[in-house]
């Protein structure tokens, strides 16, 4: 069957007609158009991770940082909480793990662009949103321009500006943008006054970011200052009830960048007001695409590496062209002096979230575990890396059919064009569904059409049209384009698909995926990778490096795994992969259990008990060592692990999977764990 497209309308660039850009003393210049940011003059698409400093420990910074780095993140995202800075009034701590300072230069010594959250209200499941509570019981409104409210806002970006002072982009550092608030949907003068506030603080940077959802018609903002950013999870686990959700919308293409707006598309306009966000004066940027999910007591959703990748894929041909994931590492909240700081009903807020468990069930863990997640994602983090340039200038064109998510029988796809070349996105995953299979798929994108392909089974994947390799014009191929180095130019091979490349005037080349399928054609070479090679394929200063089942990073200039002990990986020299193999010593510690009547009520009793009084079940728990991880594997509804001295040392809500923790966690103290009992009042998808 021949599938093909809606018309291409291409798009004038707007320049200047924001209140946004800036240069650094080297001269490069961060600016905004309508259609991509524009970095040294050239179009450009960051990929931005969230990690919470505040919600780790100082000396695991810059380590999960290089993480990041070599999982394609180039800018780091991260909250202020007012809450763990400012938790009595007037006393503030910028100190140990809440040194933003260091957290900057730390980002900047790992490779690595900073946007900062400085608030004031936050969210990001924290207590209070992140207001400390001496502030919440002010007589005055909050998140308003009142006099006294915005008199304690000042002192807050001041504090926070006398930590970072000095490295902002126009001095040369890396701190690029600053996010105003979050998720305040309704109050332009209000975003307005915040920023205007930040100015006079000192804040000076190219980008300055509020969240841009709501309905159809987007967040009421400062239209001429401020870049809107959007958000899609693979689920809702924020929302009341315990059944299954219907299926999310953000697995078909769709340009539409509001979260919120499934089935708006047959309403006005404009609200009653006759406000509708000027979508078309900015580029479509993300900065809460969602690799995980944070569990609520009554939805515990698990996220899965594939749910990620096409989600992100399927973001990336419907137009984004800033990659903005919440959260790309998980971290563990603080416990205050006067409270615990993770959000819960007791503070008013709809959810109950765990104490210390932030872990978001994404790319990196709390403990800095790579999922499937990482691995996965950092295949579309290559190439737009590598081929982003010319990619943020090309516009979505949808099918000429509308698909929706509960279509599981139509083929769902679209392209991404500048009228004579660009990219084909074929996206054969519905999260929680199964998709029909589809044989003898023929894309014809008006300019060229592809060969017949079958897209069988859960698969998710792009393919190149008049792609241009060193001169040469690739009319297509049936691989999905990865990376370069050089003038070697490396593709996946998609399941079930045979690769081939046509150049314009030549013959089909056929090849199979693996290291070594090697082909040269003029003055450049082509290598086929297998998904799997793909997935732990890393590009470290300048080189491309396999890791072997395990995932390399880099770090002071040192080539490591994540995965403890033993490994080998392969390094690209220029005509083949070279096999390397490094020894370590490592055996993992092990853990036993054994039940115990309870030693002591628990600290925090009350929240093994949400929703009803429930038994409690106790195990003494002795690691023999500290290396590595060990793993709980119990079933039960709240998992708690306290000291000799009860104190609460880690916690979950139980989703399904066995719990690993780090053995360093529990070693050398005596520790215990502590299980409410399961009941059928919470949503788990196994």
């Amino acid at each position: 069957m021949i599938y093909k497209f809606e018309p291409y309308d291409k798009s004038e660039i707007i320049r200047g007609h924001l209140n946004l850009g800036g240069a650094n003393p080297a001269g490069e210049r961060i600016d905004v158009t309508n259609i991509y940011l524009e970095r040294g003059g050239k179009p450009w698409i960051g990929v931005m991770g969230e990690y919470h400093f505040n919600r780790d420990n100082r000396e695991n910074w810059y380590k999960e940082l290089c993480k990041m780095k070599a999982g394609g993140i180039s800018i780091a995202a991260t909250y202020m909480f007012w809450i763990y800075h400012e938790e009595i009034e007037g006393e503030f701590d910028f100190s140990g793990d809440l040194d933003i300072a260091k957290f900057v230069d730390d980002a900047a010594k790992a490779g690595l662009d900073l946007i900062l959250r400085i608030g004031p209200w936050a969210h990001g499941e924290c207590r209070n949103g992140g207001f400390p509570d001496w502030l919440v019981k002010k007589p005055y409104k909050l998140r308003d321009n009142n006099k006294e409210y915005m008199e304690k806002a000042r002192i807050w970006y001041e504090k926070i500006y006398e930590q970072v002072k000095g490295k902002f982009y126009k001095d040369g550092g890396n701190i690029i943008g600053i996010q105003l608030e979050n998720e305040l949907v309704n109050n332009a003068e209000h975003l307005l006054a915040l920023k205007k506030l930040a100015v006079e603080v000192g804040y000076d940077v190219p980008l300055y970011t509020v969240t841009g959802w709501n309905s159809k018609y987007g967040a009421k903002i400062p239209v001429d200052d401020v870049l809107p950013v959007f958000s899609a999870y693979a689920e809702a686990p924020w929302t009341k009830g315990i059944k299954t959700l219907p299926l999310s919308h953000n697995f078909v293409f769709d340009k539409t960048r509001n979260d919120h707006a499934v089935g708006t598309d047959i309403i006005n306009e404009t609200d009653e007001s006759g406000w509708r966000l000027p979508y078309e004066k900015y580029p479509y940027a993300m900065c809460e695409l969602g690799p995980g999910l944070h569990p609520t007591h009554h939805r515990r959703p698990v996220v899965s590496g594939l749910d990620a990748y096409a989600m992100s894929l399927v973001k990336l041909g419907s137009g984004n062209n800033l990659v903005g994931y919440y959260m790309y590492h998980g971290g563990i909240n603080k416990i205050g002096k006067l409270s615990t700081f993770n959000e819960s009903k007791d503070t008013g807020y709809p959810n109950d979230y765990p104490i210390l468990d932030y872990d978001f069930h994404t790319a990196l863990t709390s403990y800095g575990e790579t999922r499937e997640q990482y691995r996965l994602l950092n295949i579309l983090h290559l190439f737009v890396h590598d081929f982003g340039e010319k990619f943020a200038t090309m516009e979505t064109v949808l099918s000429t059919e509308k698909v929706k998510q509960d279509n599981l029988e139509d083929l769902r796809y679209c392209m991404r064009t500048d009228g004579e070349s660009g990219y084909v996105f074929i996206n054969n995953y519905q999260r929680l569904a199964e998709i029909k299979d589809h044989y003898d798929v023929v894309i014809d994108t008006g300019k060229l059409r592809f060969p017949s392909i079958d897209v069988k089974g859960k698969i998710s994947f792009f393919l190149p049209f008049n792609m241009d390799l060193e001169g040469n014009n690739l009319e297509y191929a049936t691989a999905q384009p990865l990376c370069r180095l050089d003038n070697v130019f490396f593709f996946m091979a998609i399941d079930g698909i045979k690769p081939q490349y046509k150049f314009s005037n030549e013959e089909v080349i056929e090849t199979e995926a693996g290291m070594d399928s090697v082909v040269s054609y003029k003055n450049i070479k082509i290598v086929t990778l297998t998904g799997e090679q793909a997935a732990y394929t890393r590009k470290l200063s300048g080189s491309l490096y396999i890791g072997n089942s395990c995932d390399l990073y880099e770090i002071d200039g040192k080539i490591k795994a994540v995965q403890n002990g033993s490994y080998s990986y392969y390094k690209w020299n220029g005509e083949s992969f070279e096999s390397f193999e490094v020894h370590i010593d490592f055996k993992e510690a092990s853990i036993s259990f054994e039940d115990i009547d309870e030693p002591f009520t628990p600290k925090y009793v009350k929240e093994l008990n949400i929703g009803c009084e429930r038994k409690r079940f106790w195990k003494r728990l002795k690691v023999t060592s500290d290396s590595g991880f060990v793993e709980i594997p119990f079933q039960c509804d709240v998992e708690h692990i306290y000291d000799a001295n009860n104190n609460l040392l880690a916690d979950r809500y139980y989703n399904g999977e066995n719990w690993r923790i780090p053995a360093s966690l529990l070693y050398g103290k005596e520790s215990y764990l502590v299980m409410s009992e399961m009941r059928d009042d919470f949503y788990r998808e196994f």
